[in-house]
Parts: C-alpha cells; sequence; structure tokens
C-alpha cells in the first residue's frame, strides 16, 4: 500500500517528506541533500516547492583584468598588501574553481568565460594564459582603447579612461555574445567555489517567483549597511538574499535585461560619474537586485574600504585556498 501510495503521488506531481525517517521516498533523498530539480523545481524545506518557469541555459562570464594598477583612484594598499597580479590569479583561479563546481552540479549548462585583458605585461598575461587553460571554453581578448577614445570623454588620468573602456567593453561582450544569462566580473574577487552554483539556483528560484529577469551581486558589500536602507529578505537555494539598490561592477544579469536598458549601461561607462556606478544603480529603481547573506565571494580592497571586505569570512582562509604553485 506504502509503494502504491508514492507511485500515485509522484504520477500527480506531489512529494512526500518522512519527517519520522528524514527522507523523502518520492525523491529517493535525504531531506538534508538538495530536493531541487535543475529548470524544473525548486524545493526548500519547510517552504515547498516552487515549479520553475524561468529556465536557464546558458552563462557567459566575462572577466575583466588590469594587473598594472594596484587600486584605482586610491593610494591604499589591499589586504595581505601583494602585487596586483597576485590578487588577478587568485581570483581567476577562484573563478573557475566555481566553473567547475557549477559543471559538475548543472552539467545542462552552456558556460563560456571571455577574459577580457587591458594591457598586462607579457609576464603577467602568461600567467593568465596558464590559468586560463584549466577551463576549456576560455578566450582572452585585449583592450583596444583606441576603439573607445571618442566615445568616452576625456579623463583626467589614463587609468580612469581605462577603466571606463574596459567596463564598456565588457558591457558590449555580453551584449553581443550572451545568449541567457551574463555575469561581469573584476579581478580582485575571491568567490567560493559554491558561489555560481547557488547563484544559478537561486537567480531561476526567485525569478520565477517574481515572474521577471533580475540584476544579483555575488558580494555582501559593507557599504550596503550604512545607509539603513530598507530591504526585502527572499529565500534562494541555499541561502537568503537581501534586495539592494546598488552594486559595483561585479553583477549578473539577463540578455534581456541588458538589451531593455542599454542607454543606462553605454551611459554609465561615457563619463567617470557618482557615484561611479551612477547609471547602473538607476535600473535598480525599477528592476530587482538581491546580494547574498552571507557573501558568496570577497572583495579584495583595503581593510577600512565600505566597498570591499564582506563580514563574517575567513578572509585568510579563502585567500589561501587560492594560491597558485609557482
Amino acid at each position: 500500500m506504502k509503494k502504491l501510495f508514492i507511485k500515485l503521488a509522484k504520477a500527480l506531481g506531489y512529494e512526500i517528506i518522512d519527517q519520522n525517517n528524514f527522507v523523502s521516498p518520492t525523491l529517493g533523498k535525504e531531506i538534508n541533500e538538495d530536493l531541487s530539480n535543475f529548470n524544473d523545481s525548486s524545493i526548500v524545506l519547510p517552504l515547498g516547492e516552487v515549479k520553475i518557469t524561468r529556465k536557464i541555459k546558458s552563462l557567459l562570464i566575462v572577466f575583466r583584468t588590469n594587473t598594472s594598477v594596484e587600486i584605482w583612484d586610491q593610494n591604499k594598499k589591499r589586504l595581505f598588501e601583494y602585487p596586483k597580479i597576485e590578487y588577478a590569479t587568485r581570483s581567476l583561479n577562484s573563478l573557475i574553481k566555481s566553473i567547475k563546481f557549477l559543471r559538475q552540479k548543472l552539467p545542462e549548462i552552456n558556460i563560456k568565460l571571455i577574459i577580457l585583458d587591458d594591457h598586462s605585461n607579457n609576464e603577467n598575461l602568461e600567467k593568465i594564459k596558464k590559468i586560463s587553460e584549466q577551463e576549456k571554453s576560455s578566450e582572452i581578448l585585449s583592450l583596444d582603447h583606441d576603439k573607445y577614445k571618442s566615445i568616452i570623454l576625456k579623463q583626467k588620468s589614463a587609468e580612469t579612461f581605462s577603466n571606463l573602456a574596459s567596463l564598456l567593453n565588457s558591457f558590449e561582450i555580453g551584449k553581443e555574445l550572451g545568449e541567457d544569462l551574463v555575469f561581469f566580473v573584476e579581478d580582485d574577487y575571491l568567490h567560493f567555489e559554491t558561489m555560481l552554483e547557488e547563484m544559478i539556483s537561486s537567480y531561476q528560484r526567485i525569478s520565477s517567483q517574481l515572474g521577471k529577469d533580475i540584476f544579483m551581486c555575488p558580494s555582501d558589500y559593507p557599504y550596503l549597511y550604512m545607509g539603513n536602507e530598507k530591504t526585502n529578505v527572499l529565500i534562494g537555494s541555499k541561502r537568503h538574499w537581501r534586495t539592494i539598490d546598488k552594486t559595483l561592477c561585479t553583477f549578473l544579469t539577463s540578455k534581456t535585461l541588458i538589451n531593455k536598458y542599454w542607454d543606462n549601461f553605454k551611459k554609465n561607462c561615457a563619463n567617470r560619474h557618482d557615484p561611479f556606478e551612477k547609471y547602473l544603480n538607476e535600473i535598480y529603481q525599477k528592476e530587482i537586485c538581491i546580494s547574498p547573506l552571507k557573501s558568496l565571494s570577497l572583495h579584495l580592497t583595503n581593510i577600512n574600504s565600505s566597498y570591499g571586505l564582506a563580514p563574517f569570512i575567513n578572509y585568510k582562509e579563502l585567500w589561501e585556498e587560492n594560491k597558485l604553485d609557482d
């Protein structure tokens, strides 16, 4: 009778939870396992099932590197006080680890990694190339400054112009080559291995509930707690997420939203604004943007920066985990 009931429940689209034995007989899993089915259903206990209407096909990752500028627009040193190339290589290493984890967990997704390099010297570029060879989909492109001299207003420093040109080029790549989701990533973040899988799984759960595409930031920045803004807390695949109204330039969204707000993306790169992300932040007055609680990525700035280190993270451990052999 029990087996017949289980078969009937499955046929009708219901899942059974046996709390006495801590298992789901219809799913054939223990309750503490991941009960969700990608692109079909997201199950978080005790909240039950969310039917996935926002199915995800592909992910384009655009990773921006500049190994010659230690910290743009600042004279401060970063946490651990290494040369910039050390942050870029460890950042890329952690990103590729996360890509591998995503492939293992969600093999259905088509992944492409593009590295946009801003004139690294040959020694640094070789280091980047060596790490990128771990990811079969990776491709390295070089930033062409001349292409943007007639688009971006003259800046007070070459570094600022270069940053704006790199950002605009990365947005153009996302618009032209992205097919579904696009993740724009800067080269001074360390990522937890689960970062991409959690972002993708949470994206499809939350966007299915909301009935619309969204923006996602992987880091829980300190500045998000300094204005006492009201926020909404949402349930992702494995952690809570909160709504936010500003980001830096590392975020994930859909090609649909890139196309919809392309004027904002372009305007943000035409000149230096205050804040730098002014026209990106304008989008979040109309669309949902969320960040994780707690952080999935760590922004390696100066320890006193409000735009940097997320709280409650073992910074040293994550740094050492992504050390590369000489």
